[in-house]
């Protein structure tokens, strides 16, 4: 049987925290509704569908890159090496992955690109929203160790706030420098 994951990242543009990538299996039959870029979903919307994707998928795997590695490398690679990371983590291998964007050099599951996948394909849509509330859980937990920067709220993205802390205490040891 031909098994398809849907893969999407979040955290691209923030200024602190990491990028999170997550790939998604779902049954070729789900009746889950209400999927979408989750962008477009409200955060207690996300949340509902968050627990259903779990239950109702047939895998998840998620890739985390910290700060550290994406100095080093950018984000752009850091973005792939995450996507790669999240494949490599579902528990069995698909035959095919649909990414939302670009497809992926140097990958062992065969797969492509789709542009606005995140607003096309259930799986992608499904990817979205486990890797942004995956990030936004940990940009929560962050900030429990980083009050000033507000990153409960700003998931580390570039608000007033977090600019006015920025300039106030400097940068934290989660913030990029790239």
């Amino acid at each position: 049987m031909k098994t398809v994951t849907g893969v999407d990242e979040v955290g691209r543009g923030p200024l602190a925290g990491p990028v999170v990538a997550c790939a998604v299996i779902l049954p070729k039959d789900h009746m889950i509704e209400g999927l979408n870029d989750s962008k477009k979903l409200s955060k207690k919307k996300r949340a509902k569908l968050f627990s259903i994707i779990q239950k109702e998928s047939t895998g998840i795997g998620i890739g985390i890159i910290g700060r550290r590695v994406i100095d080093k490398i950018n984000i752009r690679e850091a973005t792939f090496v995450a996507m790669r990371n999240a494949l490599n983590r579902l528990p069995f291998k698909p035959s095919l992955a649909f990414i939302d964007g670009e497809s992926l050099d140097n990958c062992i599951i065969p797969n492509e690109g789709v542009i606005k996948g995140d607003n096309l394909i259930d799986a992608i849509k499904a990817a979205s929203i486990i890797a942004k509330v995956t990030r936004d859980k940990i940009m929560e937990d962050y900030s429990l160790i980083f009050p000033e920067y507000d990153f409960e709220n700003n998931s580390g993205y570039g608000t007033k706030k977090h600019m006015d802390a920025l300039r106030k205490y400097k940068a934290s040891p989660i913030h990029r420098k790239s």
